[in-house]
């Protein structure tokens, strides 16, 4: 079964009652036992509810991993994920990673639960290996990174993680499972924000982890249960939907940010921009061997701050927000918005730096916003 068949069927049959052809929001907080100890699958739904089982299901099928766990926020995927290690294990994470993640490892991670890390440019395979040692438990991945779009050679960082017994991690966010799936490749795990591409409509917070083998599901379907950070039916319902569009919404996003780099790259205002599309881009073959196309994220540099915060108080169809994967474009500001959370730290990104995500709007358009924001 092709991606975009799946995205429309895996998990989501007919409901049996009435033939509703979308599953159906279980807006319920418990089930009805037949007996002590019989229920029929659901007893309480921060433990299960079927729409989430739904989402799940898809998820997997989407990410070709052995399963899926939903959380309320790709934040809580990922805390819960690392629940998973113990005081003293070491864990790798991008020199450029999301500031929400470097926030957990270096702020929570660290100093609550022992975890010790590093952070490395993991384009440099040199680096990488030369970083893991023998606490190594996880090499954190992402690709393309947030906000410089580095693009990491998902295969040969899971096989040096592997040959060390440690777990390689991909965060998909960026790219979705329509344009990359880090499974292929040799991940053990992959982490979405479902906020982003899989939900697609700026309407919901969601997180997810698909996991590759029995054990890790297991356990991380324990942890979610002990720590509770389930999404509601209606969130979940809100990325079901968004997943049946995911094919064609990312070709768009794909196409459009392609012209908004293209118009960028010739621009005299703009000092540098960062798009794997573009040949110039030092991951542009890679890029094109392990994804389907190179995504709907743009940064750019302009010569100063001043003109980053001019040109992104100026646009008037890219909307001035955090998040991204909406339809709609949005510009913003990493190091005063996003990535404020690193400011002083080696991850620190420019201050000249723009985000793009964007949209599906007509590129026309978006490329004339971005010239009258630029005068």
């Amino acid at each position: 079964m092709e991606f975009e068949t799946k995205a429309i069927h895996s998990g989501q049959e007919p409901e049996p009652a009435y033939g509703s052809v979308n599953v159906p929001i279980y807006q319920t907080s418990t089930y009805a036992q037949e007996a002590v100890g019989k229920h029929k699958g659901y007893e309480y739904a921060r433990t299960g509810n079927p729409t989430r089982t739904a989402l799940e299901t898809a998820l997997a099928a989407l990410e070709e991993g052995f399963g899926a766990v939903c959380f309320s926020s790709g934040m809580a995927a990922e805390s819960t994920f690392f629940y998973l290690l113990q005081p003293g294990d070491h864990v790798i994470v991008p020199d450029d990673v999301y500031g929400g993640t470097y926030r957990l490892v270096s702020r929570v991670l660290a100093p609550a639960m022992g975890i010790e890390f590093d952070t490395v440019d993991l384009t440099d395979l040199d680096a990488v290996e030369k970083a893991i040692r023998e606490e190594t438990r996880v090499v954190w991945v992402e690709s393309p990174t947030n906000p410089l779009l580095k693009i990491v050679d998902i295969a040969a960082v899971a096989d040096l993680a592997h040959e060390a017994g440690a777990w390689c991690v991909v965060d998909n966010t960026f790219a979705s499972p329509y344009l990359q799936q880090p499974v292929k490749l040799g991940a053990d795990a992959v982490v979405h924000s479902s906020t982003k591409y899989l939900g697609g409509h700026s309407d919901v917070v969601g997180g997810a982890v698909v996991t590759t083998a029995a054990e890790m599901q297991e356990r991380l379907a324990f942890l979610q249960n002990a720590a509770g950070a389930v999404p509601g039916p209606q969130d979940v319902f809100l990325v079901l939907r968004g997943l049946k569009t995911l094919a064609v919404r990312m070709d768009a996003h794909c196409r459009n940010a392609g012209i908004v780099a293209e118009f960028l790259s010739g621009h005299p205002r703009v000092k540098r921009v960062y798009y794997p599309g573009l040949p110039g881009h030092p991951g542009h073959e890679l890029a094109g061997r392990q994804m389907r196309g190179f995504g709907g994220m743009v940064s750019f540099e302009t010569e100063t701050e001043e003109e980053a915060l001019e040109v992104c108080g100026r646009t008037e169809l890219f909307y001035l927000a955090e998040s991204l994967g909406g339809v709609e474009s949005l510009i913003e500001h990493p190091g005063r918005m996003t990535h404020a959370s690193v400011a002083g730290s080696p991850l620190e990104v420019p201050p000249t730096l723009v985000r793009l995500s964007v949209g599906i709007e007509h590129p026309d358009d978006l490329v004339e916003d971005l010239t009258r924001a630029l005068r």
